[in-house]
Formats: structure tokens, C-alpha cells, sequence
């Protein structure tokens, strides 16, 4: 329960905290991803693409230094990439307040099965890239 002397964050609060930074999250997400959509049709939206052949896609838009690069050209396949990304760290900083969720509450089986669930998932996420 707040107090206005003595401010402690309740289990309540922490749960409110973790569903707003979800809906933000996804919200801000598809609202980049949205923009670099109306910039990427703006851009190219005249052409006729051809499917007779198949054109991979460059490193550019499979590393974060190639996205961040390609947003400071202005480039809309980046933009979208970066709605992409945002969308991805979401439940990663859910996961993060989770854990401090659960130090603040002094559960130790809880801070250790979070702590386990984060580092796998920064482990595959950041293992074997050099980024």
C-alpha cells in the first residue's frame, strides 16, 4: 500500500508497471513499423517487383549497427527493422522488471528462475553475434 511518508511499490503497482511497459512497447512498435511502412511505399511503392528471382537480404537489415546505420541514411526498411527490434526487446524488459519485481519482494527462487530465463535469453540472442 503507498503512504505518502514512507512510498513503497506494492505487488500491485509492479504488476500495472509490467502491463503498461508491454502495452507501450508493442504500441511504439507498430507505430514504427507503421511510419517506416508509409515511408517504405512513399520510397518504392511505383515499382514491380520481380519474383523470378529470389535477392536475399543485405547484413544491413540482420544487425543492429547495419539498422542504426541505415536510420541515419533515412532508409524505410530500417525503420520498419527497428519496429521489429523494439517489438522483440519488449517482453526482454519485462523480463528485466520481472526480476526486479521479484528482488523487491525478496524471492529468491523467483530472482533465481528469472535470473536463469534472462541470461538464456541474452546468451541466444548475443552468443554468437558480433555485433
Amino acid at each position: 500500500m503507498k503512504t505518502t511518508e514512507n512510498k513503497k511499490i506494492t505487488d500491485y503497482d509492479m504488476q500495472q508497471l509490467i502491463g503498461q511497459v508491454l502495452r507501450y512497447g508493442v504500441l511504439i512498435s507498430g507505430c514504427v513499423a507503421i511510419i517506416g511502412g508509409i515511408l517504405y511505399l512513399w520510397q518504392k511503392g511505383t515499382g514491380i517487383p520481380n519474383y523470378m528471382h529470389f535477392n536475399g537480404e543485405p547484413a544491413g537489415y540482420t544487425s543492429l549497427t547495419g539498422i542504426i546505420k541505415g536510420l541515419s541514411q533515412g532508409s524505410a526498411t530500417e525503420i520498419i527493422q527497428l519496429g521489429v527490434v523494439i517489438l522483440i526487446a519488449t517482453p526482454i524488459i519485462r523480463i528485466v522488471f520481472s526480476l526486479f519485481s521479484f528482488m523487491l519482494e525478496r524471492d529468491k527462487l523467483y530472482v533465481i528462475i528469472t535470473s536463469i530465463v534472462l541470461c538464456i535469453i541474452l546468451f541466444s540472442m548475443f552468443g554468437g553475434l558480433s555485433i
